[in-house]
């Protein structure tokens, strides 16, 4: 299991907890975070799963491929830090991270 810490749209800090090989997504919706929409299913086709990786994450993480670029490019709230949380496997680098649910668009 790959442990990280979730910051929802409130401001709550909780551990969500996920197998190695799932996505951040996948983790966040099993554990009922429900303001995660994922309304694709991790199809890369939505952006509904929008999250803000901590800094200290962008090293850790697979470089963004133009179609998740494409897709944040569509928010309101992309910043430097934004991925789709579909499109990062959980892996041990992840353990310990910070992600944080972007603003709705």
């Amino acid at each position: 299991m790959v442990q990280f810490n979730l910051l929802t749209r409130d401001g709550q800090a909780h551990v969500v907890a996920g197998e190695e090989g799932l996505s951040v997504m996948e983790a966040i919706r099993d554990a009922g975070f429900d303001e995660l929409l994922a309304l694709c299913g991790g199809a890369r086709s939505c952006a509904t799963c929008h999250v803000y990786v901590e800094a200290e994450a962008v090293a850790a993480l697979a470089p963004i491929s133009s179609d998740e670029d494409d897709l944040l490019d569509a928010s309101d709230h992309r910043t430097q830090l934004s991925r789709l949380s579909c499109q990062l496997p959980l892996n041990a680098a992840l353990e310990g991270l910070t992600f944080t649910i972007a603003p709705e668009d």
